[in-house]
């Protein structure tokens, strides 16, 4: 049997099911291996040891006594990013603004992970704000990737992923605003979604930007993710904007005809000069597996695919300098003592806004402001409005669409830290469905010459994550990629 950290959570299930070990055990092994490699990884901000160890007691007793209470995740331990609030646990959003906030409320994405047993092992770690591409924006430190040591994790989402990647849990929760689960997924080599906008709660999620901010996950396979998303996803009256839709029972099982029938798109704009010809290679390779599988392969166009990146860069800084308004020094986290409440806000806000946030709340109150908010908000929302009918056209002509998650593979660590035009540049295959509020799934393809992972994405209309989830099972059950774990980083 594989070490019990390596094993997936449908394997975990079975084996807690089964009596094959015990949830101590599994937490313990999550514990022990968390331990060995964490100072070198940094995927957390926080571990909740203690908790997750009664817990795991609690669920091995409710077994044991076959009460007939057991539930779907009921003794998995599951790691949470650091931008949703669980009751007990800090919650900083990797910001030095909310150091020491302990949120009285716990995530309705959360607390229905918890309702199925799943055990919260601990909070990771997160551009600030998730506000980043490389989760070298914490204020507690970078993240490393698994697979290279010197190398992002990618973000904001990056903890997740590489505590994923590494086998420290077998699932995480992690956030998606503008490609902050896919890319972390694409650059760690586990598989990672972003749900339509409104099919998950945003309620306990720290906003950053709030007509785009979705609850993801990232696994070790498209079957894991299904478990948790069925789970976490559903309106919720605490989020207004989460949609009144029903969640269908999710079955990924591979059909006797395959894909037959699955009409996939590729999209020319998304092959652009520059991209990493490795990336290119595995994406072609991946999406002529998929046509193996019985999938009618179709070019397609997505005219306005180039304006996505300013149209975003003009959209989430100004929801983002709205949402962050709050953060004063008065009702959360530490305050800078002054003389003036003024200078309380003043202090606060300069001297525990990283630069990232600083820039990104600085260019959304300049496009908000008067005289500028037609021009450059106003404008960019009719943009994405395009942008938006792009993708319906395109989904009257095919089912999914195929395209890479991101331009090249995971980089080293301060090579965009100078250049912020280069680090949103990572985000240019992820930013239109963000904008479009479609469903999208990142996953592993192959490795570069590296050695570091390759991913690729399926994108679906509104609420179709059942078709992305079967098609990319379909895909990884003909493949191996997923089952690929990073060695020798522990030491």
């Amino acid at each position: 049997m594989p070490e019990l950290t390596e094993l997936s959570l449908k394997e975990m299930q079975t084996g807690l099911r089964t009596g094959r070990f015990s949830s101590r055990e599994l937490v313990s092994a999550a514990l022990e291996r968390t331990a060995q490699v964490e100072s070198s990884l940094h995927a957390f901000l926080h571990l909740a040891a203690e908790f997750a160890l009664q817990q795991a007691d609690q669920a091995d007793e409710q077994r044991a006594a076959g009460d007939g209470r057991q539930t779907p995740l009921a003794g998995i331990p599951i790691a949470i990013k650091d931008v949703l609030t669980v009751e007990g646990l800090p919650a900083t959003a990797g910001s030095k603004i909310l150091e020491g906030f302990s949120p009285p409320y716990t995530a309705t994405a959360v607390k229905k992970l918890q309702k199925a047993g799943a055990i919260v092992f601990g909070k990771t770690n997160t551009d600030e704000f998730a506000m980043g591409s490389s989760t070298e924006n914490s204020a507690y430190g970078v993240t490393h990737n698994p697979w290279d040591l010197s190398r992002v994790p990618g973000g904001s989402s990056g903890g997740s992923a590489a505590a994923v990647a590494a086998c420290l849990v077998p699932a995480a929760l992690g956030t998606d605003t503008g490609g902050s689960v896919r890319q972390p997924a694409s650059f760690c080599g586990v598989t990672g979604l972003k749900p339509t906008y409104g099919r998950v709660s945003r309620y306990g999620l720290i906003a950053f930007g709030s007509s785009l901010d979705c609850v993801g996950a990232c696994g070790r396979s498209a079957e894991d993710v299904a478990v948790i998303f069925e789970i976490m996803a559903g309106r919720d009256p605490l989020d207004a904007t989460s949609a009144d839709i029903e969640v269908p029972a999710l079955s990924v099982a591979q059909s006797k005809d395959g894909l037959r029938g699955v009409k996939i798109g590729v999209p020319r704009e998304y092959f652009i000069e520059g991209m990493q010809a490795e990336v290119q290679e595995k994406t072609r390779a991946a999406i002529a597996q998929l046509q193996a599988l019985g999938a009618e392969i179709r070019e397609i166009s997505l005219p306005h695919t180039e304006y996505a990146l300013p149209v975003y860069y003009i959209i989430a800084p100004a929801e983002a300098s709205a949402n962050l308004a709050r953060f004063d020094g008065v009702r959360y986290g530490p305050r800078a003592e002054a003389d003036s409440l003024w200078e309380v806000f003043f202090k606060t806000r300069g001297g525990k806004f990283g630069a990232e946030v600083t820039r990104r709340i600085m260019l959304g109150t300049y496009a908000l402001s008067a005289g500028y908010y037609d021009a450059f908000y106003g404008q960019a929302q009719k943009v994405r409005t395009l942008i938006t009918r792009d993708f319906e056209a395109a989904f009257g002509q095919v089912d999914l669409i195929a395209c890479p998650a991101t331009p090249t593979t995971a980089f080293k660590i301060g090579a965009h830290t100078g250049d912020p035009l280069s680090m949103y540049l990572e985000d240019v295959f992820t930013l239109p469905a963000s904008l479009a509020g479609v469903p999208g799934i990142s996953f592993p393809v192959g490795f570069d010459g590296k050695g570091l992972p390759v991913g690729m994405q399926l994108l679906a209309p509104h609420f179709r994550e059942d078709a992305l989830f079967r098609a990319t099972h379909a895909y990884q059950q003909a493949t191996d990629w997923h089952k690929s774990h990073p060695k020798g980083f522990e030491s």
